[in-house]
């Protein structure tokens, strides 16, 4: 007989058995399906909201999953349930598919906090003990915190009847009858309430549904007050937005430049393409190298005047930072606009969808691209641990066509409080060494608020952010002087960079590109001063065309941020691939897109390094101090820096000293391939440092609303041969726990004393693709991987090298 555990004073314990015991059994009836019946989820994407329960959770993610575990329930892949360390409020979704099971737990949630589970229901205490708060899908999930901040400030000041436009996700159907049925319900509650659907889209790859309309004012103060008759309160409805919003640039300082001839050489077909504003065409600097593709109809209603931020991108790509004075690319780039006037996303669009339909107009018009710029965000969605739909599209379309996306990390522009200072005297009179350690300090307070901003947190895209690095000359930044250099003489993501971590607590930014030496003003003091950047100027920025000003045209300006970070990345990416073409010519071109994507992926990627003072600042400053804190350390670390920075020219050659290969192939389901890396004479004997690094890059097949997001994982094996060469895992650099959360695998061994070397030694590195997460996937993986052997130096080592490498590194199965 079940026996109350306390049993409540009066209470029967007959009745209590009679009362639950059936509705026990039908939740163990559930649990005993097994086949992930019962699955806790990180992200309702793709679920039936009317089966969700919410579990709000208090304190760490890690030991409710533990709990959970022992409840009987079935995880998704815990690094998704774990994904946003900066969530102090954690939420995870259990999916039940019997709706007299989610019934059950209800109950049981109401029973404990009485004190009257019975015997045998107990081991559910250990999970309600560690939550806020258990309910039903409903209302107040459909409308965020953050967007429902936003929608009351754009109805702040207005009548009830003005209209407002948002984004209304649906729960994804896959029947197509359902998925009508279902629009049709949201389209006449939209119509009822004197509104208008304005646009859809439904895209069934990324589980993706949505509705793009105007609701009145009032209407909206309905959804904000989670009211079930709202719109809120409407079952197909799984959330409520506000219009995405695209993130700008400032393209400041306009000044006449020397004339530049036009192009002489013919230019080769575009392998790089830019989704982007409406770049000025004609301009001096672009007019010989872009190929325009206004599939949108953009053009016609875009003022030249405000054409900053395609103009500038495309400049970027194509000719780099002008301070620098390096040549032009030697092919064009194919430019598909996808903003309009002002720079803003076309108002009747979805962006998801106008993305998405560039993409496969991209894929008939430019068929050779495989390099995609994305350097825009939505300004309305920063990242809180759950993938946007931008996001799951565009992990889409790169292993669907191959393509690399190169993604803006996005720019958190607002002020800073920097409580060290009390005054703009202070700041600026202070030893570097303590502004730096302030700088961090102030910006590790807010960085829940720095996050990145969609769609940044791609999986298999690259995110980049904003390195502090400019090539401003001395005379130039002297007019800078009044402002205030937060990291002098340091490499260092920028003030306004946002940043990580990623998805499932990944590496973001992947990597820091220059952004420009972001300099601040302080713009306000109270008990301390609050600072801002400054923006781009001469003195701090990266040069580039720049649309019409004051009735002159052709010329240049100067901007800065993650959008000019991610144009120089892609740039980086288009060199690596002339590279490759000029030593390997068709035999590199025939290599399948994707092949060659991932392999760009992983070159790019490899030279990233965290600047060693940096990274001891942070360690320093942050934290957490103590034995066994090394994990934590660098994981404060790697949201400011990623996998570090990136020398656009240490990524593109090699030299005496250092070696740099690839190698790409097919992985197919639970298989190894082994690359034989050659280990140079020279290097043996020498107790003198020495590296060898290696990042392998992959894209993931994606399950929106699936048991696991990221489908497949690889790794590359601690090799054997470490001890012979003298070598161990390099301390500053993310753990192999850290580095393996996304889909980039690096890792470096270093060290100092001399390397035992064999004639014709090799290491073997082992690629290995692990166990799929979710369903298994018989597809085979493309992989690229780059390995380099360094000793600085020791000139004879790359020439030893090529002669034993030649042809290629290529993979084999084992």
């Amino acid at each position: 007989m079940a026996r109350a555990m306390p049993r409540p004073d009066g209470f029967a314990v007959e009745r209590q058995d009679q009362r639950i015991g059936p509705k026990f059994s039908r939740l163990a009836d559930v649990l005993a399906r097994g086949g992930g019946a019962l699955e806790l989820r990180a992200d309702p994407t793709a679920l039936a909201p009317e089966r969700l329960l919410v579990f709000e959770v208090r304190g760490a993610i890690a030991p409710f999953a533990e709990a959970i575990r022992r409840a009987g329930l079935e995880l998704v892949d815990e690094e998704e349930l774990a994904g946003d360390e900066d969530d102090k409020a954690p939420v995870a979704y259990l999916m039940v598919p019997d709706l007299v099971a989610l019934q059950n737990i209800a109950s049981m949630w109401r029973r404990w906090r009485a004190g009257q589970l019975v015997r045998g229901e107990t081991v559910w205490a250990d999970v309600f003990e560690r939550l806020r708060d258990l309910r039903t899908w409903g209302p107040a999930d459909r409308v965020q915190p953050h967007d429902a901040d936003i929608l009351a400030a754009e109805i702040e000041g207005l009548v009830d009847n003005d209209l407002i436009r948002l984004e209304i996700e649906l729960v994804f159907r896959a029947g197509e009858p359902a998925a009508r049925d279902a629009e049709a319900i949201v389209a006449a509650a939209v119509a009822a309430r004197g509104g208008l659907v304005v646009s859809r889209a439904r895209i069934p790859e990324i589980a993706y549904h949505a509705l793009l309309a105007d609701l009145p004012v009032w209407a909206i103060q309905e959804v904000l007050a989670h009211g079930p008759g709202g719109i809120a309160g409407l079952e197909p409805v799984i959330y409520l937005r506000p219009q995405s919003v695209a993130t700008g640039i400032e393209v400041d300082e306009p000044l006449v430049p020397d004339p530049v001839a036009h192009e002489a050489r013919p230019l080769g077909t575009p392998i790089l393409a830019l989704l982007d504003g409406v770049p000025v065409a004609g301009h001096r600097l672009l007019v010989d190298h872009i190929t325009l593709d206004d599939t949108f109809d953009l053009e016609p209603g875009a003022l030249v005047a405000q054409r900053r931020h395609g103009t500038a991108m495309a400049s970027l790509i194509i000719h780099g930072d002008r301070n620098r004075r390096e040549p032009s690319l030697p092919r064009r780039v194919h430019v598909i606009p996808v903003m309009g006037n002002g720079d803003a996303f076309p108002h009747d669009r979805l962006v998801v969808d106008l993305i998405y339909l560039a993409v496969l107009q991209l894929r008939e018009t430019a068929p050779d691209v495989v390099i995609v710029n994305l350097s825009l965000g939505n300004a309305h969605r920063p990242f809180h641990g759950q993938l946007s739909p931008w996001a799951r599209l565009i992990d889409r379309l790169a292993q669907r066509f191959g393509l690399l996306f190169i993604v803006s990390g996005g720019n958190q522009t607002n002020d800073i409080g920097v409580p060290a200072y009390q005054n703009s005297i202070a700041f600026e009179d202070a030893a570097e060494p303590d502004r730096v350690t302030a700088m961090v300090t102030a910006i590790n307070n807010i960085a829940a608020d720095r996050r990145l901003l969609s769609p940044a947190e791609t999986v298999n895209g690259i995110t980049v952010g904003a390195c502090n690095d400019d090539a401003v000359s001395p005379a130039d930044r002297a007019l800078a002087r009044v402002l205030v250099d937060p990291f002098p003489g340091r490499r260092m993501a920028n003030p306004s960079s946002a940043l990580g971590p990623g998805f499932a607590n990944a590496v973001k930014p992947d990597i820091l590109m220059p952004g420009s030496r972001e300099h601040l003003r302080v713009v306000r003091t109270h008990a301390h001063i609050d600072v801002r950047s400054s923006g781009p100027a001469r003195g701090a920025g990266l040069r580039v065309a720049a649309p019409p000003a004051g009735g002159r045209e052709d010329l240049d300006g100067y901007t800065s941020g993650t959008s000019a970070a991610a144009a120089l990345a892609s740039r980086t990416c288009h060199r690596i691939h002339d590279a490759l073409e000029a030593a390997y010519g068709d035999e590199f071109l025939r290599l399948p897109s994707i092949n060659r994507a991932v392999l760009l992926k992983a070159l790019l990627i490899h030279p990233a390094r965290w600047p060693e003072d940096m990274a001891e600042v942070i360690r320093r400053t942050i934290g957490p101090i103590g034995r066994g804190q090394a994990s934590r350390q660098k994981d404060n670390i790697r949201r400011f820096l990623g996998f570090g920075c990136v020398d656009a020219d240490e990524a593109l050659a090699c030299t005496a000293d250092r070696a740099t290969f690839f190698a790409t192939g097919m992985l197919a389901r639970d298989r190894t391939a082994t690359i034989e890396v050659p280990v140079p004479a020279a290097i043996g004997g020498q107790a003198r440092p020495h590296l060898l690094a290696a990042t392998l890059a992959w894209f993931t097949p994606v399950s929106p609303g699936r048991k696991s997001y990221r489908s497949c994982k690889l790794r590359i094996l601690d090799p054997d041969e470490t001890e012979a060469l003298a070598i161990k895992a390099h301390s500053n650099q993310p753990d192999g726990n850290q580095t393996n959360r996304g889909t980039v695998f690096t890792r470096v061994w270093a060290g100092d004393q001399a390397p035992a070397v064999t004639p014709n030694m090799t290491v073997a590195l082992k690629v290995q693709r692990e166990p799929d997460q979710a369903a298994i996937i018989d597809e085979p993986i493309a992989y690229g991987l780059a390995v380099t052997l360094a000793m600085p130096g020791e000139l004879r080592l790359y020439n030893e090298v090529v002669a034993r490498i030649a042809p290629p590194v290529r993979a084999g199965g084992a």
